[in-house]
């Protein structure tokens, strides 16, 4: 089996998106680009995917230039290819395209040697929805904190 490391994740869609489902792509990258990943010097916050012609695209994705790269370092936020079958990026467009989904990065990781991004097909949270999910964390963590209080007397 091959481990796996996470390199960086998309804190602010799991709080702006109801993540549906989720799906497991290859990315398209240069040497260096790997090198900065490696070094954890990369940002999905603002980044979204989009399916252009068949093919699937991740956009606003922040991989900060290698130190040692010189020259062959590529623009930061340039679009880069991700790596799905066909199949899966057809269904993917129709569900997009009808009902208002969002295919949007969660996470971006090491599998093996490999780097991998998972996606989540999402669906926009209200502000009411929000404001819910902020209050459960709340109360989970008082409930926490008085439970650990009682262990203690």
């Amino acid at each position: 089996m091959t481990e796996t490391k996470t390199v960086a994740r998309n804190k602010k869609a799991f709080h702006d998106y109801f993540v549906e489902e989720s799906f497991e792509a290859g990315i398209e990258l240069c040497g260096t680009e790997v090198k900065s990943i490696r070094q954890g010097r990369v940002n999905l916050k603002d980044s979204w995917c989009s399916i252009d012609k068949g093919e699937l695209f991740v956009s606003g994705m922040h991989i900060s230039p290698y130190e040692q790269g010189n020259i062959f370092n590529r623009d930061p936020m340039r679009v880069r290819k991700l790596l799905m079958h066909k199949k899966e990026i057809n269904r993917l467009y129709g569900v997009v395209k009808q009902t208002g989904y969002s295919l949007i990065p969660l996470s971006l990781y090491f599998k093996g040697n490999r780097v991998k991004l998972q996606l989540g097909l999402c669906k926009g949270k209200k502000l009411y929805d929000k404001r819910e999910d902020m209050a459960k964390r709340a109360a989970k963590r008082d409930i926490e904190r008085a439970v650990k209080e009682q262990g203690r007397n």
